[in-house]
């Protein structure tokens, strides 16, 4: 008979909750390029190599509604729209740029992993091309 309860339903929902948002990749850039301080959201578009207008509006509504970043709007013509993080997205940008130093750190490892691992799995493709 199968447990209907695990003592680790609760912890692991709350990270994905969080994860899942903040563990996307465009998140992970739009609150980098936060850290230096407030910015518009062209000046956060150009920051980031290959958003989308579209991905990126709705990246800081996903960041805003979680709390990570504020958003200001000046009554002016044209209206300016600003960002900025919040004191828990400041807090989030210190394990972000860990993780992001991590993966500048290692990203060697990965790369030569990755082609272990394709070219192993080319030899077992082309040694069953041979038996077949």
């Amino acid at each position: 008979m199968k447990p209907t309860h695990s003592p680790f339903d609760s912890p692991c929902k709350t990270v994905t909750d969080i994860i899942s948002l903040i563990g996307d990749k465009w998140s992970v850039l739009v609150i980098k390029s936060l850290g230096d301080g407030r910015l518009r959201f062209t000046e956060i578009k150009r920051s980031i190599d290959g958003v989308s207008q579209k991905m990126l509006t709705t990246t800081l509504r996903g960041l805003e509604r979680d709390g990570y970043i504020s958003r200001t709007v000046y009554p002016t013509v044209p209206m300016r729209v600003e960002y900025e993080l919040t004191d828990l997205g400041v807090d989030l940008l210190e394990p972000i740029s860990a993780l992001g130093q991590w993966a500048v750190d290692n990203h060697h490892r990965v790369v030569s992993a990755r082609r272990r691992y394709d070219g192993d799995a080319d030899m077992e493709n082309r040694a069953l091309a041979v038996h077949a």
